[in-house]
């Protein structure tokens, strides 16, 4: 039996890979990688996460990680998020770039959850971030039993809007003071697809793959 628990926790744990690109769950042994690349984008992140309760380099810390793996940890436990360490496979390691979480999942009646993700700077533009939202929305919609998923994106994010807009997800609402960001109430377009929107193009990452053909 998964450590997870399979009636709580439907299709997780797992890896998820398409060519570089590679899912998986956090591991202890993160943290310097994870405290490294936060704390060198800390101009390209800061603006669009929720505000700290401490400073950029305490909170993003190796000793903050524990903290963070911790508390992913149980929410995977519980069914109630699917938090990914989003790497790209090189010759001799899995380097990590990012992260993507399915989070503030309902299931019953609603079945839907939230995305929300991150990318080192110095790898964004290379397709990593749709890649891997494509294959953790793939995921949540088959083994992970979702219907719907949702993204909400301050308006001023120009880079994480492009995102979800070339993978053809909805924008469906403006939701205004949505989210304490970067020390004020910032307001956020939310974004949706339904697992019936991409099942005739074989999912989400194929319809992906279909696009980045098509822009060459």
């Amino acid at each position: 039996m998964s450590l997870f628990g399979p009636a709580r926790a439907p299709g997780w744990p797992v890896e998820l890979a398409d060519g570089p690109v590679l899912l998986r769950p956090y591991r202890r042994s993160d943290a310097a990688a994870w405290s490294e690349v936060r704390r060198a984008n800390r101009a390209w992140l800061a603006p669009w996460e929720s505000s700290l309760p401490g400073g950029w380099d305490e909170m993003n810390s190796p000793a903050a990680f524990r903290w963070v793996h911790r508390d992913q940890r149980r929410s995977a436990r519980e069914g109630e998020g699917m938090p990914f360490a989003v790497c790209l496979r090189e010759a001799d390691r899995d380097r990590l770039v990012g992260h993507i979480n399915v989070g503030s999942i309902v299931r019953r009646a609603l079945c839907s959850g939230y995305v929300g993700y991150w990318v080192d700077a110095r790898v964004a533009g290379q397709g990593v971030i749709p890649t891997a939202l494509a294959l953790a929305v793939d995921h949540a919609f088959g083994p992970g039993g979702l219907h719907r998923v949702e993204v909400n994106i301050r308006p001023e994010n120009r880079p994480s809007r492009r995102v979800v807009e070339k993978l053809g997800f909805r924008e469906e609402s403006y939701h205004v003071r949505y989210m304490h960001i970067d020390g004020a109430w910032r307001d956020h377009i939310g974004y949706a697809m339904t697992s019936e929107e991409i099942a005739a193009e074989g999912g989400l990452l194929a319809r992906w793959h279909r696009v980045r053909a098509t822009a060459r």
